[in-house]
């Protein structure tokens, strides 16, 4: 018996399956595909009927975060159809420049973790920003070990079509648009496509919109700020979790 199934709504099939390897050839470079991985055939096939995962809420409904409930105008709309939202950010001042990454992280419609680091005194805005991208995978990763779903909110819409998109082109190509050499941050890129392409049935990366007063987005911003000003170069966990003294923080 499969351990997933998986439903596959926009693609070049759709229905349920119980192979990642033939629903992956589905969606692959399918323009706006959409799936969904299930524990079980009957919520496969519920939700399938449904054009929606069954159970989930609408998804204009707004799940408070925070160690305390929050306003809605703070967290934005967490997708109630993810237990694990992970917020990635990377910063640059100046572009090029001294550079570092951050993430926060909510569980159950909670903050319970903020990462930061990767400090780099001659990186950009995008390394920084594709280095913020990996870590969330990896943070992404482990909550699937632990059987939950997570989605992965991040502000660089470069580093999402890097890694989601324009990777699967390059790759074939042998990791170039034209010539070699043709593609900055080649390294991170593959690094974080490899593991995206490994969690993509049971993970969702989306855009979301940079300062404009969502809380997630701005504590992995602070984040950012604060790798650079402790020029942390691995990427560690920040212990205080006061959001009001976090948000306070301005780029020195």
């Amino acid at each position: 018996m499969a351990k997933k199934f998986y439903v596959v709504w926009a693609g070049r099939e759709t229905g349920v399956f119980d192979n990642w390897a033939y629903t992956k050839s589905l969606v692959d470079k399918f323009p706006q595909a959409r799936y969904k991985s299930f524990p079980s055939k009957a919520e496969a096939e519920a939700a399938f009927t449904s054009g929606k995962p069954a159970g989930a809420a609408p998804k204009n409904r707004t799940t408070k975060a925070t160690s305390k409930p929050a306003s809605n105008k703070a967290t934005g709309v967490l997708d109630t159809d993810f237990d694990v939202h992970i917020f990635c950010d990377g910063g640059c001042d100046p572009n090029p420049g001294r550079a570092g990454s951050g993430v926060a992280v909510y569980r159950d419609g909670k903050l319970c973790e903020l990462w930061y680091g990767l400090y780099n005194p001659m990186g950009t805005n995008n390394s920084a920003e594709l280095n913020a991208l990996h870590q969330a995978l990896l943070l992404a990763e482990q909550a699937i070990k632990d059987g939950k779903h997570p989605q992965i909110k991040c502000d660089s819409k470069y580093s999402i079509d890097c890694v989601t998109n324009w990777a699967f082109s390059w790759k074939t190509k042998g990791w170039k648009r034209k010539v070699a050499g043709d593609i900055k941050n080649l390294e991170i890129i593959q690094q974080a496509h490899e593991l995206f392409v490994t969690l993509q049935a049971d993970v969702e990366v989306s855009h979301v919109k940079a300062h404009i007063g969502i809380e997630g987005n701005e504590l992995a911003d602070r984040m950012t700020m604060v790798a650079v000003s402790e020029r942390e170069v691995e990427f560690a966990q920040y212990r205080d979790l006061n959001v009001t003294a976090i948000l306070a923080l301005r780029a020195g």
